[in-house]
């Protein structure tokens, strides 16, 4: 089991730390919203991820091309989305004014962008998915094992990320409006890339 474990913290911090769509959208979250209310979108894989396992491991490395294609677009529509609403935020950046709910935000809105993502279907697919299955062949408590360990180092890892930048948020609204603009950029960037994967 012990195995499996560091396997799984090393596989979640790899995960959490690789720079995509959904790290830059928690980003400008904790640049917008503060730490305190983003913290609780690091759990959104814990809330999204369930059914991706499933399906992945149902259907390992069977994922037809076209499906493929389909959440590449999917995701790069939802992202852009993002993009434009953090370049709204950099737009009209007033460190003095409250920030405006929407209906959804918060866990709901990050966990919705994680399952709209491909990066998640194709790591359990192709990379996490086939070691789950080999530890839980040998036994039930390995296969265990290897999710604790991934989803404590990658809710770990996500938390670290947020509270970093929502401090970083504290050195002043230049440097707050300054990393916003590049987070609207750079989601930007990461949803033209899967629009271009899945047309292409």
């Amino acid at each position: 089991m012990w195995l499996y474990l560091v396997q799984g913290i090393g596989f979640g911090f790899a995960a959490a730390s690789q720079p995509g769509p959904f790290q830059t959208y928690l980003i400008s979250q904790a640049l917008t919203r503060g730490w305190q209310r983003t913290l609780p979108s690091a759990l959104a894989p814990l809330v999204s991820d369930g059914p991706i396992i499933l399906l992945c491991v149902l259907v390992l490395s069977q994922v037809p091309g076209w499906l493929q294609r389909v959440l590449y677009i999917a995701g790069g529509c939802f992202i852009l989305y993002l993009a434009y609403g953090t370049f709204k935020a950099w737009r009209s950046f007033d460190a003095n004014a409250p920030q405006p709910e929407s209906p959804v935000t918060g866990l709901p809105k990050a966990a919705l962008m994680n399952m709209l993502s491909p990066g998640p279907y194709i790591f359990w697919t192709l990379v996490t998915g086939p070691i789950l299955v080999a530890g839980w062949r040998e036994a039930p408590v390995n296969g265990l094992g290897f999710l604790a360990g991934f989803y404590i180092a990658m809710v770990g890892t996500l938390a670290g990320i947020i509270l970093v930048f929502g401090a970083a948020a504290r050195l002043g609204p230049k440097v707050n409006r300054a990393l916003l603009g590049i987070s609207s950029a750079a989601l930007f960037c990461f949803g033209l890339f899967q629009l271009w994967k899945g047309l292409l």
